[in-house]
């Protein structure tokens, strides 16, 4: 996510959603009634009878729908047009959709709850920085590269010297594959995407699980048609660094839930759930982090008052997504938990 700029007072923030997880970010801090506003198109017709034609304008309108479509990567928001430009061509008061989607600047003016800022400030943290490595390879070559801030950075290509028919071939790939587990080990990210043609991706795959635990756990496998600079962007056109940043989530969200789970587990007196226990938690002011589902804190303003009175006293505030299966599990824990800092038995 990228913040363009933020009056606090007015409580108007201009931004750029960059990955479709920012869209799912924007759908959970929008509510009816806040003011959007972007560029969009609306249909006009010179003269009665006429044919129609669409004309871009600037759309402002008070937010009464939200609608998150992943599979258009698109985030619509539909309500009163409240203002705008070129006036001739919008009609106030009548109802429009916005299309927020990605890298398409828009304006939300709202009241904004400390909550809603912190999930806007990871979204912006997260896209800051340079955690994804992606190396695109066949059976002769690996090519390496660093997803970064302002755009792909291509790293060292390596070849593969062996060939079937030679009486060194698997000694010669063994040195190849050893090659790019070295150079795999010595980038600075999180997650690397490897892919390719072929099954070159597959058998390193097996090479590095037999040598490297904890490199396994960095790779994330995919398919692509060409081990050339076009295969990296190949993948960037699959949205895979959404799907990454997703997962990413995912497992943050599973390990703070077990962690949970293992106190409960223990009956150390430092896991409660249920509104009533963690509001005694905020009360002792014992509460050390706070999970709770995101469609529970949209629905329920006792809940939302009891983030903001956790936010007062410096508790970590984690939102799980009601869709994920750790957000699932949490939803049947009455959907808030917290883990204190001691126990208030």
């Amino acid at each position: 996510m990228k913040v363009l700029n933020f009056d606090k007072k007015e409580g108007r923030m201009k931004l750029v959603p960059e990955v479709l997880e920012d869209l799912w970010h924007l759908e959970r801090v929008l509510e009816p009634g806040d003011a959007v506003s972007s560029s969009s198109t609306r249909v006009f017709k010179a003269s009665e009878g006429g044919e129609e034609d669409r004309k871009k304008v600037r759309i402002e309108l008070q937010a009464e729908k939200i609608d998150f479509s992943k599979s258009a990567s698109k985030l619509r928001v539909t309500g009163k047009i409240t203002g705008g430009g070129p006036e001739e061509y919008i009609q106030l008061g009548r109802h429009h959709t916005i299309d927020i989607e990605l890298q398409k600047p828009v304006e939300i003016t709202k009241p904004w709850k400390e909550y809603q800022l912190q999930r806007i400030k990871k979204a912006r943290e997260s896209s800051k920085k340079p955690l994804i490595g992606i190396l695109v390879m066949d059976e002769g070559k690996a090519l390496f590269s660093v997803i970064r801030e302002y755009g792909v950075e291509f790293g060292p290509e390596l070849r593969n010297h062996a060939s079937k028919g030679d009486e060194k071939f698997e000694e010669r790939r063994s040195q190849f594959f050893g090659d790019i587990t070295k150079q795999l080990g010595g980038m600075k990210v999180n997650r690397i995407v490897i892919a390719g043609p072929g099954f070159a991706k597959d058998n390193l795959k097996k090479f590095i699980s037999e040598r490297d635990e904890e490199l396994s756990k960095k790779l994330y496998f995919e398919s692509c048609s060409t081990a050339e600079e076009s295969g990296v962007y190949e993948l960037l056109k699959k949205e895979v660094l959404s799907k990454i940043a997703s997962e990413q989530k995912v497992e943050e969200e599973f390990s703070l839930l077990q962690g949970f789970l293992a106190e409960l587990s223990k009956e150390s007196g430092l896991a409660v759930y249920g509104v009533e226990e963690v509001r005694k938690a905020v009360d002792y002011k014992a509460l050390g982090k706070l999970l709770v589902v995101d469609e529970l804190l949209r629905k329920d303003k006792e809940i939302e008052k009891l983030l903001e009175d956790a936010e007062k006293m410096k508790a970590e505030i984690f939102l799980f997504s009601s869709e994920s299966e750790a957000g699932k599990q949490l939803t049947g824990l009455s959907g808030i938990a917290g883990i204190l800092k001691f126990s208030i038995r």
